[in-house]
């Protein structure tokens, strides 16, 4: 146990440094190459069909949580099960349900290689850390972080399919033009869908406080906050009529 302990330690470490060096790139040289940036870093070599990248990148997040649960004898701690549900609902919609229906540009296949092998190794320290590791006492179940952390992973999740759905609907079949989104919390914000991310994460941070769980939130921060900033500023440029009172990612602040 000190052994799998020591190596979830050290993973969830190296996803916080992982995080930190993702947020100085995309901070001081360009925002990571797919979507509209596709072509920031040069010609992008071979792609994946969206549908197809959005589907391969996010299973293994879902999948292998999923194997770890019915691989395990350890199924009297219901609850963590029930905590782990909430890290897979969110992959489960993104893999069964945002893929089948996006819309977007083609993605590099090395970005989609390098996504897929951070989700399997980020499905593997949740599951493996809630199942085996984490330790809750009894009273964790009226816990006022754990109700608050549920809650607002709830409320991030839904702001997250609505604002997807937004985006989906400015966009015909075959299209990919960009236009301006409004509804929902993009009346405030140019990247809602990553602001309802970065709150379900850190809901789920919360709801079970630790470690692991805490440098995924952290690394979401840093990857999807500087690029909610990028497509702000590329609002902007392309758009004369763009809504000035409108922030990047927190409303009336950034």
């Amino acid at each position: 146990m000190e052994c799998q302990e020591r190596l979830i330690l050290s993973v969830s470490w190296t996803t916080i440094v992982c995080g930190v060096a993702f947020f100085w790139r995309q901070t001081t040289r360009y925002c990571a190459p797919y979507g509209r940036y596709v072509d920031a870093a040069g010609p992008p070599g071979r792609v994946c069909p969206a549908k197809l990248a959005w589907f391969l990148q996010e299973l293994p997040a879902f999948l292998v949580p999923v194997l770890l649960v019915l691989s395990t004898e350890a199924r009297s701690e219901q609850g963590k099960v029930l905590l782990l549900c909430t890290f897979c609902l969110h992959y489960f919609q993104r893999t069964f349900v945002y893929a089948p229906l996006t819309r977007g540009r083609p993605v590099p296949l090395r970005l989609m290689i390098f996504a897929a092998i951070f989700c399997s190794l980020n499905g593997f320290l949740q599951g493996h850390h809630l199942l085996h590791c984490a330790r809750f006492q009894r009273t964790w179940p009226d816990d006022v972080r754990l109700c608050a952390g549920l809650v607002l992973f709830a409320v991030g999740l839904v702001i997250n399919i609505h604002s997807d759905q937004i985006l989906r609907r400015l966009r015909r079949p075959g299209e990919f033009v960009y236009r301006i989104p409004h509804g929902g919390l993009f009346e405030f914000v140019s990247g809602a869908n990553y602001l309802g991310e970065m709150l379900e994460w850190g809901g789920y941070a919360v709801a079970t406080w630790s470690l692991p769980t805490f440098s995924f939130a952290f690394f979401t921060i840093c990857s999807i906050g500087p690029r909610a900033y990028h497509h702000h500023r590329n609002y902007q440029l392309k758009f004369d009529n763009y809504p000035p009172g409108r922030k990047a990612v927190l409303p009336f602040l950034l």
